[in-house]
């Protein structure tokens, strides 16, 4: 196995449109929804085994859940969980990272990966991976994958590819963020437009001078305490700094604007699990369409709904037709289906209204 390799897995995230079973308390990546006794998070680690050394393998995530990050993935050392103070999206913690990474082993090659994905085929996915990782250690280059969509989703990021580089690497043409129903069918009929996976790979001398280059109000954060990376004193440096950095993803303060971008277009039954619809769509169903997680659930002319529950409490429903019926603890969520991009608003509402005690 190549030592240079290195992962970066985001976990600090909430998981907003997972609500009420995504909490700030407990995100989703840290919920075995399929119940196999393993995570979201643990599901992600599980899948670097035999591609990335393990004590390469880093976690960056928000302070209050190392006790979470702990508990699922003991075998972890404490040096090997990066703790934001802050949230401040992608690109800040991206160049921690990469700071870190580079402080450590300044031939690094690096793969950045969310915790929340849902891959099928993790024997294509692992070719995927070793192929990119090939790819970076032979070309300056910033890769994303591209995941060749099924349906004309809103809810995704598009990538247009361009000119063929070599095997399924290609020049990057545009972005496009969450498109409208109408231009994700044109996406979809065009076969020039892949979803954004969200992962990435290169080498960490790369990618700082990328963010220095496009992001320097990111980069100058951590620049400035490069004597303390690696050190003893690097928590510390981040306590103290972290939250002067703009809140800022990888995809604006970067990937849209670097000449050297590819992406490798890949099929390996990928989903972003960000929402109840794609837990819906990888859930087995009865012969109503119907999705019971893990409950009791009695449903009379209903077809197409997805019922979660936690505890014991047994539910009864007749004349539902493609909703989402979420109970925990204190909070009930019954919405559409096809409101599920709206969830996030709603919780904004509740928060506005009440607070955070229901989040």
């Amino acid at each position: 196995m190549d030592n240079n390799r290195y992962c970066v897995i985001m976990c600090g995230g909430v998981g907003s449109r997972f609500w009420p079973f995504s909490k700030a308390a407990k995100p989703k990546q840290f919920i075995d929804f399929f119940g196999t006794g393993r995570s979201l998070l643990q599901m992600a680690f599980d899948r670097l085994n035999g591609i990335v050394p393990v004590d390469n393998i880093l976690l960056i995530t928000n302070e209050s859940y190392e006790p979470l990050i702990k508990e699922q993935l003991p075998e972890l050392k404490p040096s090997q969980i990066l703790l934001e103070p802050a949230r401040r999206n992608t690109a800040p913690c991206i160049a921690w990272a990469a700071h870190h990474i580079r402080a450590i082993h300044p031939d690094a090659k690096i793969m950045v990966a969310p915790s929340d994905h849902l891959i099928i085929n993790e024997e294509k996915f692992k070719q995927s991976v070793v192929k990119a990782f090939d790819f970076i250690g032979t070309h300056d280059a910033l890769v994303t994958l591209g995941i060749k969509p099924s349906r004309p989703e809103t809810g995704y990021g598009y990538i247009q590819v361009g000119e063929q580089v070599e095997g399924d690497f290609s020049t990057v043409k545009t972005f496009t963020e969450k498109p409208s129903e109408d231009l994700a069918r044109v996406f979809l009929q065009s076969g020039e437009f892949f979803w954004n996976s969200g992962m990435f790979f290169w080498s960490a001398s790369s990618i700082i001078q990328a963010l220095d280059h496009f992001a320097p109000e990111v980069n100058a954060v951590f620049d400035k305490g490069r004597e303390y990376f690696g050190t003893a004193q690097e928590q510390e440096y981040i306590d103290n700094n972290f939250e002067a950095c703009p809140s800022i993803s990888i995809d604006f303060a970067v990937m849209e604007k670097a000449p050297n971008v590819y992406v490798e277009t890949v099929d390996f039954g990928w989903n972003d699990l960000g929402t109840w619809r794609s837990l819906y769509d990888h859930s087995p169903k009865n012969r109503d369409g119907n999705v019971t997680q893990n409950c009791k659930a009695l449903m009379f002319n209903s077809r197409n709904n997805i019922v979660a529950i936690k505890g014991d409490k047994l539910v009864v429903a007749s004349g539902l037709e493609g909703y989402i019926v979420a109970d925990v603890d204190d909070a009930l969520l019954i919405v559409p289906l096809d409101e599920e991009q709206k969830i996030k608003q709603y919780v904004n509402d509740v928060k506005a209204k009440f607070g955070d005690k229901y989040l």
